[in-house]
């Protein structure tokens, strides 16, 4: 899994059926600090993510089928999770709400 900012939303006219209803996003990857770290690539959405939301992103195909029920899906990377602070190894971010100070909310 890795830490991403969602940096969008993608429209496509024509998707694969496995992709039909759900949103795919451009992400950036970033370090615990939220620094970037990396290239940005598409992510499809699992967890109602939106722009500048900081995501865990689960890039594992087998573990995507599984989460998603079907063994037929083109998904590669799936956003799992929306991040609210990061802590730990002397580094402490937080995103979003109302906290300034690092700490979890």
């Amino acid at each position: 899994m890795i830490l991403a900012r969602v940096l969008g939303n993608v429209v496509a006219t024509v998707k694969h059926p496995g992709l039909l209803g759900r949103a795919v996003f451009a992400v950036q990857p970033v370090d615990a600090g939220g620094q970037d770290s990396g290239d940005s690539f598409l992510a499809v959405d699992h967890a109602q993510a939106g722009p500048g939301d900081t995501v865990i992103i689960l890039r594992e195909g087998n573990g995507i089928r599984q989460l998603l029920g079907d063994k037929t899906s083109p998904v590669r990377c799936l956003i799992v999770g929306v991040v609210d602070a990061v802590e730990g190894s002397g580094v402490a971010a937080s995103w979003g709400g109302d906290r300034r100070d690092g700490s979890a909310p």
